[in-house]
């Protein structure tokens, strides 16, 4: 008679866990004869409420800002307004590697223009405008994972 191993196996779930983090998937799932083992991870908002004003201390001024292509949002958006990823895939900004991108924050857009492309099943798929406008925010970074539905661009 094979004898049951008892208790959690945690080098698998630290193997998986490290899967997730080389992969950034969102979570990973093994089943071996009568034990499942699942390990996710939750991922940041792509909104958050806008905050409240402060008063700014006087040498608030005095402090570089950074500013980040995918930076989280500080506001609310209307939905009408940002393009979703309409599948899961990886992102290019650019049609080629080295060449300039198809927009840039405060680009004017026309209905149907390519804003970018999303590498899936090794299949090159051109993610167009859905309405003529200009280009408020980036929110996704060149040659990084998105997921379907995921916020990208803001559109004015």
């Amino acid at each position: 008679m094979a004898e049951k191993k008892t208790g959690i196996d945690k080098s698998l779930i630290r193997e998986l866990a490290n899967i997730l983090n080389e992969t950034d998937l969102t979570e990973i799932e093994v089943e071996q004869e009568d034990m499942r083992i699942r390990v996710s991870r939750e991922r940041a908002p792509q909104y958050i409420q806008a905050p409240v004003p402060v008063a700014q201390p006087a040498f608030a001024a005095t402090i570089p800002a950074t500013a980040s292509v995918a930076a989280t949002p500080t506001t609310t958006r209307d939905p009408a307004n940002v393009v979703t990823a309409p599948m899961v895939g990886t992102c290019y900004m650019a049609p080629a590697p080295g060449a300039r991108p198809f927009i840039e924050v405060g680009a004017t857009v026309k209905e149907g223009q390519t804003l970018l492309i999303i590498e899936a099943m090794k299949t090159m798929n051109q993610i167009p405008s859905p309405r003529s406008g200009v280009v408020k925010e980036i929110l996704v970074d060149d040659g990084r994972p998105v997921e379907y539905g995921e916020a990208m661009i803001v559109l004015e």
